[in-house]
């Protein structure tokens, strides 16, 4: 169905109306334009679905609505985020790289010796200090600090590391941690 002058004039004369109704749905007439603008579209865009027989008021005041509660249903699901605050919270860096350097150092853990590996294991990781890790052991203070230094060595060498001292979290991650100055 093509749009003749006498269904043009028709929707034209609906106008006021349709705004009126409008803004007593959402209360805003810049959105209330919007929503009427966004119903014109759509009811054009279906002009051919009309029966000229039936009420056209009517029929607009039905799109209008339903682009209102089709919008309000949308609203409710979405955050108010004009910033971005709350989307750069959600930001997520990548998993891979961490998981593939974890899975070498875990390889790396296990080729070392056992003297070496539980020693790393109670001052790296458990965090226990050198006197305390060396009663666990039932070893001297001097030789938990000897196996803990070889097996860092170790582990910096079978990773490929240049320094020993590379261990831990990377820059970005330790300033994020260290939070602002």
């Amino acid at each position: 169905m093509t749009l003749d002058a006498a269904l043009r004039d028709e929707m034209l004369a609906a106008l006021p109306n349709l705004r009126a109704f409008a803004i007593s749905l959402c209360g805003n007439p810049d959105t209330a334009d919007d929503l009427v603008q966004d119903a014109l579209l759509r009811a054009l865009s279906k002009i051919d679905l009309f029966e000229p027989s039936t009420n056209l008021q009517a029929w607009l005041f039905t799109i209008l609505r339903n682009q209102f509660y089709s919008a309000y249903r949308k609203r409710r699901r979405e955050v108010d985020d004009p910033e971005q605050r709350y989307t750069q919270k959600l930001g997520v860096r990548p998993e891979q790289e961490a998981r593939l350097d974890f899975q070498d150092f875990r390889s790396a853990l296990a080729k070392l010796v056992p003297e070496q590996r539980e020693a790393l294991l109670l001052v790296g990781a458990s965090g226990f200090s050198y006197e305390d890790a060396a009663k666990i052991a039932s070893v001297a203070i001097g030789t938990m600090k000897s196996r803990v230094n070889r097996g860092r060595r170790r582990l910096a060498e079978l990773l490929a590391l240049d320094d020993g001292g590379a261990f831990g979290p990377d820059g970005l991650t330790r300033a994020a941690l260290q939070g602002p100055e």
